[in-house]
């Protein structure tokens, strides 16, 4: 790589002419004011950074310690809570307060639905993701799962009979008629501002008249009919010259609700991001869907055609004037945690830059060009979601960080709004105090299921072995965590300025499970959970048609909140009756996700994918997935529950299953032909027998050491 020298930072030169020829133009910011103030911030808040960290190795240091200490003691949690206090690991819990964060649009403060999580390197994803705001339930049901029944290759009418018959059933749950369900109706027409429906000639009307709302085409022959539940769209298209419409008796050809509210624009987890090319491509795709010009060539059914954002529906309101609603989800972007460093820009004493950093100036500046055109955000602001902080102190430097960004870019303090993943035990227990150092900026907290129990796992890894993984969403500490997080929010006023989000769905094409299970983020207060798919977001989506999140939060708002020892109650096993089957089996599961994950990070850049389990089920793998799996095997490892030699057996084994898993890909390397020489199987290994002293179990810096090592050797 080539550097320039700026300001006493060396600056990757292909970045500082990315930065200074693409994003810089149109936004009134000269090339040397911003590298000037950008170095000021840099230089100031990198050692900050870097103590940070320190005081992360500290703390886990002295925790570590404890447990040896107290090995041969009988556990108690109230001397563990007072350790836990006294080297400041958990703080004092002050006064209560509410947020007080402004200008938060509707589709975060007001609206609750899906949210997408995509990776911001691939264009083609953030395009379908941005322009998941609307799906076709026709096209969500017929593809997937929830309908019984083989598809077929060519349309299957006695299938999509049972697509119709389902979709009428959730009109009659969310848009009920008066005396009569949908799959009576013949025609529907406008008349005098209201909908009119027919079966025959009996007329009827909806219950709720106000869930109409407008409609396109003709009074007498409209072509869709726009109406509202739950806050959210449901648009009935009516054309009776399409293969649906014209064998159905109303001509409904298609329902299309609003499915993905927000989607996380993501630059940390699901993405492999090691060096400025990888940055560059990750920031002029952000910068594209910021300037609304973000456009991707690709090929379908043999023909070329370019993907683009949507554009906003348009329709005749009911009572006359025109009507305008959102084309696209309203974009979050997720930066990295304060953890990593990344070579694009060298400070002055050799080290590179914090990466957290870096993302949080380039990522706002690429936002101003929405400040500007509100092709995402109507209020003005920009939304981070920040991963990964350990922490009120941590927040509090996020909040720093995002006061000096918006000071160096010269806009209004508070624009860039943030989220708390709260994912970190520190930051759990502490949440109350995290959200009270950013209370004029936050819109978001959320759990991580995956992130949370790797962190669980490494704070107590002296403590014993750790339960099965399996065991996990079972344990006393999950429940708790899940409960706590709501409490929390709920009691800092978030319900109807903020989101409180759950964890992903990881089985994309287990939807019908998804619909079974998903509605429990809804009953737990979540006004907004994840989903890998624009399909899974549409029909995620109608469970908030079926719940209304507000009203369930007035009812939690009542219990009782959540108790701190639970949170604390550590997930170890006394290891009573775990056969050499159990152990391997659960050592075949982990290793399998790992390896799957992992070889296409190493050697494709691959940060998100699709890895088939032991027993070929699909599952979404990222970092999150691999710290937890990792972790529980180098646990252990630490504890005598397996053996080194016994762990690389199974690996070896497994690594033969994921070649065969992967045999149909062209750009797949098989690991099993030279063990000794796949960068990707060593990467690997290594986080599992170097799993004990990576900072906080995570993977990061492992897999840019070696990702970076393929790179070089390609």
């Amino acid at each position: 790589m080539t550097y320039t020298i700026k300001n006493d930072l060396k600056i990757n030169t292909n970045f500082l002419n990315f930065v200074n020829e693409e994003i810089l133009p149109g936004l009134n910011i000269g090339p040397d004011d911003f590298w000037k103030n950008f170095s000021d911030v840099v230089q100031e808040l990198a050692p900050i950074n870097k103590n940070l960290i320190k005081k992360r190795e500290s703390i886990q240091k002295q925790i570590d310690e404890w447990h040896l200490a107290n090995k041969n003691k009988i556990f108690n949690k109230n001397e563990y809570k007072n350790f836990l206090k006294s080297i400041s690991y958990i703080v004092d819990e002050k006064e209560d307060f509410n947020i007080n964060t402004l200008n938060v649009d509707e589709e975060i403060a007001l609206i609750a639905g899906p949210q997408l999580v995509v990776p911001v390197d691939n264009a083609r994803y953030a395009l379908n993701a941005a322009n998941a705001r609307w799906g076709s339930l026709y096209d969500a049901l017929y593809g997937t799962d929830v309908i019984s029944g083989e598809k077929g290759g060519s349309y299957n009418p006695d299938r999509g009979g049972k697509v119709i018959s389902y979709v009428r059933q959730f009109l009659d749950q969310s848009l009920p008629l008066d005396n009569c369900s949908w799959e009576k109706i013949d025609k529907i027409v406008i008349d005098d501002n209201e909908v009119q429906f027919f079966f025959g000639k009996n007329k009827k009307q909806l219950k709720n008249k106000n869930q109409f709302i407008g409609y396109n085409g003709e009074k007498s022959n409209p072509k869709s009919i726009l109406f509202k539940n739950n806050n959210l769209h449901i648009d009935i298209i009516v054309d009776p010259n399409n293969i649906i419409g014209k064998n159905d008796k109303a001509n409904i050809s298609d329902v299309v609700i609003e499915s993905a509210l927000s989607t996380i624009i993501d630059n940390e987890d699901s993405v492999a991001a090691v060096d400025a090319d990888d940055k560059i491509k990750c920031y002029r795709n952000w910068l594209g869907l910021m300037k609304g010009n973000l456009v991707h060539e690709m090929k379908k059914g043999g023909k070329k055609f370019i993907r683009k954002l949507n554009s906003d529906r348009e329709y005749t309101g009911k009572e006359g004037p025109k009507l305008k609603l959102h084309g696209r989800a309203l974009m979050l972007n997720r930066n990295v945690g304060h953890l990593m460093t990344n070579p694009t820009v060298i400070l002055k004493d050799g080290s590179e830059i914090p990466e957290g950093i870096l993302d949080a100036f380039i990522s706002t500046l690429c936002a101003l060009h929405d400040f500007k055109n509100k092709n995402n955000s109507r209020t003005g602001s920009f939304y981070i979601v920040k991963p990964k902080m350990h922490g009120p102190e941590e927040v509090a430097f996020t909040n720093n960080l995002f006061e000096k960004v918006e000071d160096a870019l010269k806009i209004k303090r508070y624009s860039i709004k943030v989220g708390i993943m709260d994912e970190e035990r520190r930051t759990t227990v502490n949440l109350k105090e995290c959200i009270r150092q950013v209370k004029d900026r936050i819109v978001f907290i959320n759990t991580g299921f995956l992130d949370r129990t790797g962190d669980e796992m490494h704070t107590s890894f002296e403590a014993g072995s750790m339960i099965f993984k399996g065991e996990m969403k079972k344990s006393t500490w999950l429940n708790s965590y899940e409960n706590w997080n709501v409490d929390i929010g709920l009691s800092c006023g978030f319900s109807g300025k903020a989101q409180i989000g759950k964890g992903m769905w990881a089985m994309p094409d287990k939807m019908k499970d998804m619909m079974e299970q998903k509605i429990g983020h809804l009953k737990s207060g979540a006004n907004c959970a994840w989903v890998p798919s624009p399909t899974a977001a549409t029909l995620h989506a109608m469970h908030y048609h079926k719940i209304n999140v507000f009203e369930e939060q007035k009812k939690i708002k009542t219990r009782a909140k959540t108790k701190l020892d639970n949170l604390l109650e550590i997930p170890k096993s006394d290891r009573p009756n775990w056969s050499v089957e159990d152990i391997n089996r659960e050592l075949e599961n982990n290793a399998q996700g790992i390896l799957g994950y992992v070889v296409r990070w190493i050697d494709q850049g691959v940060g998100c994918s699709k890895v088939p389990d032991v027993n070929n089920v699909g599952l979404m793998e990222d970092r999150a997935t691999l710290r937890i799996s990792s972790q529980h095997i180098a646990n252990w490892l630490h504890h005598d529950v397996c053996n080194k030699e016994q762990v690389m057996e199974v690996m070896k084994k497994m690594a033969k299953i994921v070649d065969n898993q992967n045999k149909n890909d062209p750009n797949y390397k098989k690991m099993s032909e030279d063990f000794d020489n796949s960068i990707a199987f060593s990467a690997a290994c290594d986080l599992v027998f170097k799993g004990r002293i990576q900072p906080s179990g995570y993977t990061e810096p492992l897999l840019h050491q070696k990702r970076l090592e393929k790179k070089i050797s390609s």
